[in-house]
């Protein structure tokens, strides 16, 4: 395992190597918010012990790359972390092969990264990724009317008085990040580490998010990449879970409209799987990435 910094745009990004990213085709792996950090997604590097290099960093503004607080909301864009993306891949000299696996935001900008074609991928892994914003919104809507109604009240009222810091909203939140995030509680310490992160410096997560996982009003709340899916030429897994916040509804037009994409749905898991179910995880994706099967024809998932 390596660490080590990477240039991008005069600021100073933060990436771990698991295993011998030279001697095999290694996974980039992206990880959500925007504003988390790598942390929650680094058991995706067993898959070293299987023979496949993984690639993890902190995103700008985020964990151990520059942090940025005072930066205008404005100027954290899309086009930014692909251009980071671009440049771990360049530092590395893996951009000529490589595959990626993007989990909630992640899967998102994995998505943006995939529709434009770029020559060395292979394989790309979304992963409890919402197609829209919209879409993400109205599922997270429908989540929030299956918890109780006092939980419903508390977040409806701070939410009104734009008291979102209070004590009682984030107690709110938290039942239904129990039920829709991580549902094992307490939360395995490196998701915890992930979320103190976020609680340090929230900059990035508020600029484009918002103060939580369902009240979305940053610079992402219209995003879309449902129209230029059909562009994606390479090989695609879709995962979510059964009680994932990132609903069937949010990644059905992943599976619909790239050519060829597999979906596999996780009985047990919320929007975590990859701590969750970690075993069976590792395997899916492991097989994935080693042994492409023929393309399925079916918009149904996999258990």
């Amino acid at each position: 395992m390596r660490t080590f910094d990477v240039d991008v745009r005069g600021h100073r990004t933060a990436v771990r190597t698991t295993g011998d990213v030279a001697a095999a085709r290694p996974l980039v792996v992206l990880h959500g918010g925007p504003g988390c950090t790598m942390d929650y997604v680094l058991s995706i590097a067993d898959l070293a012990e299987r023979g496949i290099p993984v690639v993890h960093y902190d995103q700008l503004g985020n964990g151990r790359s520059t942090h940025l607080p005072d930066a205008d909301p404005a100027s954290w864009t899309v086009e930014l972390f692909l251009d980071e993306l671009d440049a771990v891949l360049g530092h590395l000299g893996i951009a000529g092969e490589y595959d990626l696996l993007g989990q909630s935001w992640g899967g998102m900008l994995a998505a943006e990264h995939a529709v434009r074609r770029p020559a060395g991928l292979r394989h790309l892994v979304i992963a409890n990724s919402p197609a829209s914003m919209p879409l993400w919104l109205e599922a997270a809507a429908g989540l929030r009317a299956g918890l109780p109604a006092a939980v419903r009240a508390a977040l409806d009222e701070h939410e009104a008085a734009g008291t979102t810091d209070s004590p009682a909203y984030v107690a709110a939140t938290q039942e239904f990040y129990a039920r829709h995030v991580c549902r094992i509680q307490p939360m395995p310490p490196e998701v915890a580490e992930t979320f103190a992160w976020i609680d340090r410096d929230p900059t990035v997560y508020h600029a484009m998010n918002g103060p939580n996982e369902f009240h979305v009003v940053g610079t992402l709340r219209d995003w879309s990449v449902v129209d230029r899916l059909p562009a994606v030429d390479v090989a695609t897994l879709v995962v979510n879970g059964r009680h994932d916040e990132a609903t069937d509804a949010c990644v059905a037009p992943f599976v619909e409209r790239i050519p060829g994409a597999r979906w596999v749905r996780f009985e047990e898991s919320s929007h975590m799987p990859h701590v969750e179910e970690r075993e069976r995880y590792l395997d899916v994706v492991g097989r994935f990435l080693r042994d492409q099967p023929e393309p399925s024809s079916s918009h149904e998932p996999e258990h």
